[in-house]
């Protein structure tokens, strides 16, 4: 299998990365642009392209084009030209950083998957697409749920039009390895971690009653290679563990003071995946669970 991984320096696409080359039969390639990436989660046995989704997929002489310029390599425009799946996970992420750029996030979340569902018609490649579960609090709740959302439908649309396989997936809340702890695309367990190393209180938003489905990295990897198994035409599965947690419970298994933050805008209350769909159709189920990895967590850092 020839694999591509957009955002594969990612929190999400690493870890995936790090699966997927497990199989001495995938080739795996990584385009990347390091907006949020790092290169320190690199795989050396994966490939890489350091660049825009959007630069490289413009048009559809653009991979060749890239290649004349030796601004990639042109193995890996053979790779793109070859692929046979397409893991569609380069985004600008997060709820909050999107309010202040808007365009940016739309133009990237949506445009940018109108580009890899292109290229990925004219090769004949399977794209399986990040969606996020931001869409069941309200798709125009705020421009990053609104741009995930228009990228399920592009990906629907080439399904309906073109034929193109593509699946999407819904993650909700994912923690584990690499999620960012500092910074405007920092995760709540990632977050309290820091602050926990810091010994510094917590920071809770709002009431802190507000829940929310955590889903440990690993699931979401072995669920996304789950569900890229068959021909799906548009089919949305939930990447979740169907149990939630208050963000107060979540500061209690971490223990210690916390100190509590006004509301955010254009958050859910609550999120809570139903899987049932995805575990009929691929058996495939979470395996970890969100207070026991908090209690490794303070035992090993």
């Amino acid at each position: 299998m020839k694999i591509l991984v957009t955002g594969g320096c990612g929190f999400v696409g690493s870890n995936l990365v790090d699966m997927l080359v497990r199989d001495s039969e995938n080739e795996v390639l990584v385009i990347d642009n390091l907006d949020t990436g790092k290169k320190e989660h690199c795989n050396e046995k994966a490939k890489y392209i350091f660049a825009d989704i959007r630069d490289v997929f413009a048009n559809s002489d653009s991979i060749s084009e890239l290649a004349i310029g030796r601004q990639i390599k042109k193995t890996h425009a053979y790779f793109l030209r070859n692929v046979d799946i397409i893991y569609h996970l380069a985004a600008l992420a997060r709820i909050q950083p999107s309010f202040g750029r808007p365009v940016e996030t739309m133009h990237v979340n949506s445009y940018g998957t109108s580009l890899v569902c292109e290229h990925a018609r004219r090769v004949g490649a399977k794209v399986v697409y990040s969606g996020s579960s931001s869409f069941y609090g309200g798709a125009k709740l705020n421009p990053y749920a609104f741009s995930k959302w228009q990228g399920e439908e592009t990906c629907k649309m080439y399904s309906d039009v073109y034929g193109l396989e593509t699946t999407i997936a819904r993650f909700f809340n994912v923690y584990g390895p690499r999620h960012p702890s500092v910074g405007p695309y920092a995760t709540v367990v990632g977050i309290f971690e820091d602050l926990t190393k810091k010994n510094k209180p917590l920071t809770v938003v709002g009431d802190g009653e507000q829940r929310r489905d955590f889903t440990h990295i690993d699931d979401i990897c072995r669920g996304l290679v789950a569900i890229s198994k068959d021909n799906h035409k548009g089919e949305v599965f939930n990447l979740g563990t169907g149990t939630n947690h208050s963000i107060n419970e979540l500061a209690s298994y971490f223990g210690g003071e916390k100190v509590y933050l006004p509301q955010r805008p254009g958050e859910a209350r609550n999120t809570l995946a139903d899987i049932s769909k995805t575990t009929e159709l691929t058996s495939w189920l979470p395996t970890k669970e969100l207070r026991e990895y908090v209690k490794q967590w303070l035992l090993n850092y």
